[in-house]
């Protein structure tokens, strides 16, 4: 039985932690972005999301895109520069063609720092991605 459950490889979905100017408090903001690289638009986009170490676990996060258009990105939240001590995870879920499809990010503890910073397409900022 096991045999017959297709468990679908996820490509061209990515995330990123971008580094932003906020024009309206004059600080520099980290957001999490998610990236739809496809040709075609997903569904239904759940991320749920949580930092966690040997001995810290944050709280869950959960946001809900309804659509997320082809080659498209999309904000999901404001991460605090404290929790990249932690492991920071992301499960994205979503709908391809009605087909259900997952796919867990994760960002490593202290990988996310200045002289690691690229820059990241579409954006044209400095920040980290992972797929």
């Amino acid at each position: 039985m096991k045999k017959d459950i297709q468990i679908p490889e996820v490509s061209d979905i990515e995330m990123a932690i971008v580094l932003e100017q906020n024009e309206v408090h004059k600080t520099d903001d980290w957001n999490v972005y998610i990236i739809n690289k496809k040709n075609i638009a997903i569904e239904m986009v759940v991320i749920v999301s949580q930092g966690f170490s040997e001995t810290k676990t944050t709280s869950v996060f959960r946001k809900k895109i309804e659509l997320l258009p082809s080659n498209s990105i999309a904000k999901v939240e404001l991460i605090q520069p404290e929790l990249f001590a932690l492991d920071n995870r992301f499960q994205v879920s979503f709908f391809e063609n009605n087909k259900l499809q997952e796919k867990t990010f994760t960002f490593k503890k202290n990988t996310i720092k200045e002289s690691s910073l690229s820059i990241i397409q579409p954006f044209n900022k400095k920040g980290v991605l992972t797929s």
